[in-house]
């Protein structure tokens, strides 16, 4: 991981904080929060890529973002009572940050997050609770994060 990378990580880290627990608490991700945190993470992944001499990592950037966000919009078309759009955006985020590690990063660290998500639905079904809200952007993040921390870089 190049250093120049790392604001854009602690903001990042910051912001999956201050909306997970959001999530949790409300089943919101509000936009407020969302899409200036996305905003500044973006531009710090963006001052990254010309400070280590790689602009090619802004594409990469915009793909994972557009991929990530493409998908789970269509997941959010196809089940809106289930994913919500706060979750299609928090996506896209997820996407353009796993975007600068490349396209494996950004399928994998999505699945992670859906193959987490099921798990925990999972449980509160097992659990007696069928039906019970269950906050998907906690997910997406632990996703993110979980392949950001397995690397390779």
């Amino acid at each position: 991981m190049p250093w120049a990378l790392a604001p854009a990580l602690a903001a990042f880290a910051v912001l999956a904080v201050a909306l997970a627990v959001i999530d949790v608490r409300t089943h919101r991700l509000p936009d407020a929060i969302l899409l200036p945190g996305a905003g500044v993470v973006l531009g710090l992944l963006g001052a990254a890529a010309a400070v280590t001499g790689q602009p090619g990592r802004v594409v990469a950037v915009g793909g994972g973002a557009a991929a990530a966000f493409v998908i789970c919009l269509v997941v959010h078309l196809a089940r809106p009572a289930a994913f919500g759009g706060g979750d299609v955006k928090l996506a896209g985020l997820c996407g353009a940050v796993l975007g600068w590690v490349g396209p494996e990063a950004v399928a994998s660290g999505i699945t992670l997050g859906f193959f987490a998500g099921g798990a925990a639905a999972a449980g509160v079904v097992l659990a007696g609770a069928r039906g019970a809200p269950l906050a998907f952007g906690p997910f997406l993040l632990l996703g993110t994060w979980g392949r950001l921390v397995a690397g390779p870089w």
